[in-house]
């Protein structure tokens, strides 16, 4: 028997399905749960109409994703110091 999962992640998990543009089965991998488990929540969030469609809920995922993209440009920099570093090492 699978792990029972919160009716928060199954709404993030089904969010993400449809907003995200990956493919459903990029997200479900992504997520660690079944193709058919993910198509199955979709397919209750919609007969229930219980997905959050709250404009608070797009401005959460803005911040978040603005905090993601601001820390991979950060560690990009970091990367690009230490390649000009070792490239400078070189006899």
């Amino acid at each position: 028997m699978g792990t029972k999962r919160t009716v928060e992640f199954r709404q993030e998990a089904v969010r993400v399905a449809l907003t995200s543009g990956l493919t459903r089965k990029q997200v479900a991998a992504d997520f660690g749960i079944g193709f058919s488990t993910l198509s199955k929540w979709i397919q209750q969030g919609q007969k229930n109409s219980e997905m959050p469609t709250d404009q608070s809920d797009l401005e959460r995922e803005n911040v978040k994703l603005r905090k993601e993209n601001r820390l991979l440009r950060e560690e990009r920099e970091v990367l690009k110091k230490a390649t000009q570093f070792f490239a400078n090492q070189r006899p």
